[in-house]
């Protein structure tokens, strides 16, 4: 091997590195679940600070991470959450669940929202957009409440609570609800296999979500049902029946004994 040869070999193997220690702060900072401080980054990390810094600041250049201009927090930035979104989206479930879902819109008209449990909380993956049209500011890649919204109840009962508990802590400090309303919600969205809400995350607007599982019993995805509160149909309770079989029937191409 000549000297250029060598040299071209050590720049590539460098390269590699830096690609994957840049990558090992994003991780990091996922794992954190929330915006962060430089130094928390570092520690996560197993960095320096000035070496977290150069990397944050490639990665924020790249859309991969963003920091808060009041805060200097740094978090997932929208280059990753599209990343993330465009790798959920070519799973077998999705593929499943899109299939299912658009059938039901076509027959009966209805909204449909259906979200995955991401490092920020619930997000929304798709909207199949039914009749009459459910306007929100919830679109794709949004992230929804554990405690307020149908669709967290259903993550925050058919997850396991280690994976809920950190996003839970941080709702609870904010929010009036104890321990208690927690496992109350639990109970009741375990016993009746589905959540309902009504005007809690988005004023006039009913929501009824069900559970898409895996082959361990572990809600995946949520498909939610998003009709106005002014909307009234004497068809709703075999509608979301139907709903109900869709999420069982995909569920159960998805290796879900029940």
């Amino acid at each position: 091997m000549t000297e250029s040869t060598e040299g071209e070999a050590d720049k590539r193997r460098r390269g590699i590195q830096s690609v994957e220690i840049g990558l090992g702060v994003l991780e990091a900072l996922a794992a954190l679940g929330e915006a962060s401080t430089l130094g928390a980054i570092a520690q996560a990390s197993g960095l320096s600070g000035p070496q977290t810094h150069r990397y944050l600041a490639s990665l924020t250049a790249a859309g991969m991470t963003q920091q808060d201009r009041t805060t200097g927090r740094y978090d997932l930035g929208p280059a990753a959450l599209k990343l993330g979104l465009s790798a959920l989206a070519r799973t077998d479930a999705f593929r499943v669940a899109d299939t299912a879902i658009e059938a039901f819109v076509r027959e009966t008209g209805r909204t449909v929202q259906v979200a995955a449990l991401g490092p920020q909380g619930p997000t929304v993956v798709r909207w199949h957009m039914g009749r009459p049209a459910v306007m929100t500011s919830f679109g794709v890649g949004a992230v929804l409440p554990l405690l307020y919204s149908a669709t967290g109840h259903i993550f925050l009962s058919f997850v396991p609570e280690v994976e809920t508990d950190p996003l839970l802590e941080r709702e609870l400090a904010d929010s009036e609800m104890t321990a208690a309303d927690v496992a109350a919600i639990r109970k009741r969205v375990r016993a009746d296999g589905r959540a309902y809400v009504e005007g809690t995350v988005i004023p006039g607007l009913r929501a009824a979500a069900f559970p898409i599982f895996d082959m361990q019993g572990r809600a995946i995805l949520s498909a939610t049902a998003l009709v106005p509160g002014a909307y009234k149909a004497d068809d709703s309770g075999a509608v979301l029946d139907k709903l109900a079989a869709s999420c069982r029937e995909v569920s159960e191409r998805l290796g879900w004994s029940g």
